[in-house]
């Protein structure tokens, strides 16, 4: 059995969610499919993004994918404890896959599993085959990233308190724990009064994950911060590969998000990226399956070079320093430099004068001769 549309999207994660909900505001009589594999679109994921990340029109595009805004965030070191008065928001998988199959009805097909990909034909696992003039594989990373990276991993818990827990903002880094393989620090988003979003990271050399090890040290923050008793009521866990040098991805189809190379190579923040992706993928050559390819190999092309500089940054906190000294690079940051340059980073778009500022306040964290074979490697 076969059928024909103008458009299929493989995997239903945040970059196809987008860039589905774009194409059926712009392009409406477009017909397309966004197959997922799993039972909702967005699996079990929260994504997080900053005020300054996107523009106002691409921030009320994602509104009603927000699950909850703060008007401002905080980072804790051992002696600095700094509040940034800039909004962050987080979108919840829940809320994507609500939002989203309402919007798209049977153009969503959840618990499908593909079986093989081309640039203008899916085979279904059921034998099914689907034919289009394009397809975007949006399924991200199938193997091992072919570049040298470190990695970025967490296993994340939703606590729900019998008590309010006092938490008023985000706080992105609590760097306030023992520096255990890397940089390692808690990350906690209030849901509500009684609800916290607490994650442990850690910056390590393999994608490793203790999930009994995380659990621990969770429990133990939670604790010992006197947060009282609590129900773990989801779990996250996730390994980020942070690219250390190498070149562009490069595909044979049309291929989306983080399999692109469409994140932050040193944040791994990927809705900018992915909200930014969908805004132009209306205007492009959708009916051209290798015109397409061309064109998203360009934007991964061009997003790579733009990235060069995090990468640098990749090495020296990677290979410049040893991993439990990583955490002076992130406090040296905080401490030295200002909201509005803070802001430029996370967006991914330094200024020339942001870039010698950073190299000039964080030499002396990372040993010279260390740093120079780090940046040269």
């Amino acid at each position: 059995m076969s059928e024909r549309v103008d458009l299929v999207l493989v995997g239903g994660g945040l970059a196809n969610g987008l860039i589905a909900a774009r194409l059926l505001e712009r392009r409406p009589a477009l017909r397309f499919l966004v197959l997922e594999a799993g039972p909702t679109l967005g699996g079990d994921h929260t994504w997080s993004f900053h005020s300054t990340d996107v523009t106002q029109a691409q921030r009320a595009a994602l509104t009603p994918l927000i699950t909850q805004s703060w008007p401002a965030h905080e980072v804790h070191f051992d002696e600095t404890r700094r509040r940034i008065d800039s909004g962050y928001h987080s979108i919840r998988s829940t809320t994507f896959d609500s939002v989203l199959r309402k919007r798209l009805g049977d153009r969503v097909r959840v618990d499908t599993r593909v079986a093989e990909v081309s640039a203008t034909a899916v085979t279904l696992a059921s034998g099914e085959r689907i034919e289009a003039s394009a397809v975007l594989d949006g399924r991200g990373f199938q193997s091992a990233p072919t570049w040298p990276c470190g990695y970025q991993k967490f296993l994340g818990l939703d606590l729900a308190f019998d008590r309010p827990h006092g938490v008023e903002r985000p706080l992105l880094m609590d760097a306030r724990v023992a520096q255990e393989g890397g940089f390692r620090f808690i990350y906690v988003l209030p849901w509500d009064e009684r609800r916290l979003l607490v994650e442990d990271t850690v910056y390590g050399d393999d994608p490793t994950i203790d999930r009994a090890r995380f659990r621990e040290r969770i429990d133990a923050y939670v604790r010992e911060r006197g947060l009282g008793p609590f129900v773990v009521e989801r779990e996250e866990a996730a390994a980020l590969p942070i690219p250390l040098r190498g070149e562009a991805p490069s595909f044979d189809r049309p291929t989306t998000g983080v399999a692109a190379g469409l994140f932050h190579a040193t944040t791994g923040y990927s809705v900018p990226m992915a909200v930014a992706l969908a805004d132009a993928l209306v205007d492009a050559p959708l009916s051209d399956a290798a015109a397409l390819t061309r064109w998203l190999a360009a934007r991964a092309r061009t997003h790579w070079r733009g990235q060069a500089f995090f990468r640098l940054l990749n090495r020296m906190l990677f290979r410049g320093c040893e991993p439990e000294k990583r955490v002076e690079i992130f406090r040296s940051f905080y401490r030295h430099h200002d909201d509005g340059l803070i802001g430029r980073f996370y967006k991914g778009e330094l200024r020339a004068s942001d870039v010698l500022t950073v190299l000039a306040r964080g030499a002396p964290t990372v040993p010279g001769p260390r740093a120079l074979r780090a940046a040269l490697s």
